[in-house]
């Protein structure tokens, strides 16, 4: 019997918001929820008007950093070190392709 009567003053006392609420068994605590990991998109360190004439040209985007060039998609122009070059040039220079897009 003194044990109900604690808790239920426990329980009132949590509704006026005088002790505060157990975050684990709160319903909306997201606190431990597990978020995938997205990757920002990259920056454009190139012109759009000198990434429309490369590709009109038919020129990969050769990331000197990584040694990878793409033919087109989200990296085409966007990587930190970087420059345009023929696809010909690139795999004489040993660059390799890129695997995905």
């Amino acid at each position: 019997m003194r044990l109900r009567k604690i808790i239920s003053t426990w329980m009132v006392a949590m509704t006026l918001g005088v002790v505060p609420a157990i975050p684990a068994f709160q319903a909306g605590d997201t606190t431990t929820a597990v978020t995938k990991k997205v990757k920002p998109a990259p920056a454009k360190i190139v012109p759009e008007s000198e990434i429309t004439a490369a590709k009109a040209a038919g020129k990969v985007w050769v990331n000197t950093d990584t040694g990878v060039y793409h033919k087109g998609g989200k990296w085409y122009g966007a990587t930190k070190e970087g420059k345009f070059m023929t696809e010909q040039d690139a795999v004489k220079a040993g660059y390799r392709a890129a695997k995905t897009k």
